[in-house]
């Protein structure tokens, strides 16, 4: 079954990983007996029983992001090299590296596109206003803006026309919020976490709304939440969940396995959003110790020393051959036994943007989407 990472055999962001995941909501710690995962054979085996390995599913790509990789992949096929992209396409050192191997190339703006030529639109999400820039270039947009974050966006919307006022919980700066703020600034104020609540002020407090960046912590957002609305009673919640499943999911996953690990390694880059918000979850729920590395040759030495468990999980924007390649550097340190910690099970599939569906169409290509969400099941992602 393939579900994420990039192999080392193709020059597509693919992988495998294990069995099926447990019925739904039966998250649980693998038994030795029937969860125990041996290292590849590829791997030096150190015999060392208190050594383990705590490896959490569901970890790695989200639906989100398998699209948008797939959209660039996809259109530097339909299309040909270059295909340039507004911003990264994910926050992941390793995928926009690949990519640009292929033949994409990143810019920061539209304006550095030549006119007529094919744009790929972040996951994260864009403005409305790039999408008029877009237009006055002639150039060919293809928005993989993530469905979740185009939700949160139509919700800014929609309660800026009944004349709300927008309290978006988020980041300062990140590509996400200035997205959703775009869709309708003299409504939407940014708050940034817990501390930025007293700053907030609003013009009717029946009339107040919360929204959020879809990556956030769950706990942090939701003390921001409870604080917000010591201040206005009034305040509504957002239609529905605007923290994306994943997120959530990983978070969940690290939670239930922190207390039990000396260390915590989190694959993933240092702009991604989800992946250092989860080294801080492994600290506050008790990991005595949590790193956040993009590549396994990053991982200390000494980070090892005196430790008998290690957590290891990914953020949402992470190859699964990345954390394979993490277990493989901690196998060859004596941790061999790979015991996957089951949060939850993960399935969803986006179809691909409507506009590159389209033109594979027309040209006799397949527009089927792969299923690279990294859900490890009971095994280790490593078969």
């Amino acid at each position: 079954m393939v579900c994420g990472g990039f192999s080392g055999r193709s020059t597509r962001l693919a992988a495998t990983c294990g069995p099926g995941p447990p019925r739904p909501g039966q998250a649980r710690l693998a038994s030795r007996d029937s969860g125990r995962v041996r290292a590849p054979p590829t791997m030096v085996h150190m015999a060392n029983s208190t050594k383990r390995v705590l490896l959490a599913a569901p970890r790695g790509y989200c639906a989100g992001v398998d699209r948008a990789v797939v959209t660039v992949e996809k259109a530097l096929e339909l299309y040909g090299a270059p295909v340039y992209v507004r911003k990264q396409i994910v926050h992941n050192v390793h995928v926009v590296t690949t990519l640009e191997k292929r033949g994409a190339i990143f810019v920061d703006e539209t304006d550095e596109v030549p006119e007529g030529a094919t744009v790929v639109l972040s996951a994260h999400g864009v403005a409305p206003v790039v999408h008029e820039e877009a237009r006055a270039r002639s150039l060919r947009s293809i928005d993989a803006t993530c469905p979740l974050v185009t939700k949160v966006h139509r919700e800014a919307v929609r309660f800026a026309d009944a004349d709300f006022d927008i309290l978006l919980i988020g980041h300062e700066g990140h590509e996400e919020v200035v997205g959703t703020a775009g869709e309708a600034p003299e409504h939407i104020q940014l708050v940034d976490g817990p501390g930025d609540v007293a700053n907030v002020t609003v013009r009717d407090p029946d009339k107040v709304v919360w929204l959020s960046q879809t990556t956030l912590s769950v706990d942090e957002t939701m003390e921001t939440v409870r604080r917000l609305r010591e201040r206005f009673p009034s305040l509504q919640d957002p239609p529905s969940d605007d923290i994306c499943y994943a997120t959530q999911n990983r978070q969940l996953a690290v939670k239930q396995m922190a207390a039990d690990c000396d260390l915590m390694i989190v694959v993933g880059s240092r702009n991604s959003s989800n992946s250092v918000r989860l080294v801080e979850v492994a600290l506050e729920h008790g990991s005595r110790a949590g790193h956040l590395v993009d590549y396994a040759d990053e991982v200390d030495a000494g980070w090892l020393e005196g430790v008998s468990t290690v957590g290891v999980t990914s953020g949402a924007s992470v190859p699964e051959i990345l954390v394979r390649e993490v277990l493989d550097l901690l196998a060859r340190h004596g941790f061999e036994d790979v015991m996957p910690v089951v949060a939850a099970e993960e399935s969803l599939m986006f179809a691909l943007p409507t506009e590159i569906r389209r033109d594979l169409k027309a040209a006799g290509m397949s527009d089927k989407m792969r299923h690279d969400a990294s859900f490890a099941g009971a095994g280790s992602g490593l078969h």
